[in-house]
């Protein structure tokens, strides 16, 4: 008899006991699936930003450290959650895979505000307005003028950008290539006709006194606007909402677009 009651006691113990640890594990899940991505980037110290080479949104200068407006924006908003900012390159046509596998914390890179990215991400208010538009060699320009008159030409254009998004809905001929940046080195080489880049880009890479001084720009394919992205549900988009928000009435946001000339795409922050 006592050996009967023994064996129930230990039963009931061990059944206790596992009750209790499938509750603490279930809390601790709960914890964790509840942790905020603001609280998780200020306890990891840093808040990590998916670029690509882009200038003059995110481009290295000669000391190798990345500048350029949403590279220095993207480091003022780190200050402002108290971390430390690392940017990381990251393959464009990637960018949701590397933001929903926690690789990265937000993609911060001129990104195109399109109903795709919209529906794949919790994007930011938009900060600044764009436009696709055509780079051609500058003695073919005049060639150039119009949509109709680009039908027979190759574009180089970024692996899944609003570019490669333009020139598909354009029905032109494409190739698509690793970044903007490479796209007009394919003009500019030769190997491609033209490409389809940003118009701010544009204004910062193409034309007379710039690293392309053969080139130039002529049809606008679109207007767009830029905004940040994070991940569904993340309570950083709310931060960086009321980030830009600050940062714009006190004139920090303005002074760093004139710092790289793209002043007169801001967009108010209300």
């Amino acid at each position: 008899m006592k050996k009967k009651l023994l064996a129930s006691l230990l039963l009931f113990t061990l059944a206790f006991s596992l009750m209790a640890c499938g509750s603490s594990n279930s809390s601790s899940s709960e914890t964790k699936k509840s942790e905020s991505d603001k609280q998780a980037v200020q306890d990891k110290g840093k808040l990590v930003v998916g670029i690509t080479d882009f200038a003059p949104m995110d481009y290295k200068d000669d000391g190798g450290n990345w500048i350029g407006f949403d590279a220095d924006m993207a480091s003022a908003f780190a200050k402002e959650l108290g971390v430390d900012v690392e940017f990381m390159e990251i393959d464009w046509d990637n960018k949701v895979l590397e933001l929903d596998g926690n690789t990265i914390d937000c993609v911060w890179n001129g990104m195109t505000l399109t109903d795709e990215v919209k529906s794949a991400m919790d994007c930011s208010n938009a900060y600044c307005n764009n436009a696709q538009i055509v780079i051609v060699p500058r003695k073919d320009a005049d060639k150039y003028k119009d949509e109709e008159s680009l039908k027979d030409l190759n574009f180089a254009v970024e692996s899944g950008s609003a570019g490669a998004k333009q020139a598909k809905e354009h029905g032109l001929q494409y190739t698509e290539v690793e970044s903007q940046a490479n796209a007009l080195m394919e003009v500019a080489a030769g190997t491609s006709d033209a490409a389809i880049i940003d118009s701010l880009m544009a204004a910062a890479m193409v034309g007379e006194g710039t690293s392309y001084e053969d080139l130039t720009y002529t049809v606008g394919l679109n207007s767009e606007e830029y905004g940040v992205g994070f991940r569904k549900g993340s309570d950083l988009k709310d931060a960086l909402n009321d980030f830009f928000k600050k940062s714009f009435a006190d004139g920090s946001m303005q002074k760093t677009a004139e710092k790289y000339g793209v002043q007169a795409a801001l967009i108010e922050q209300k």
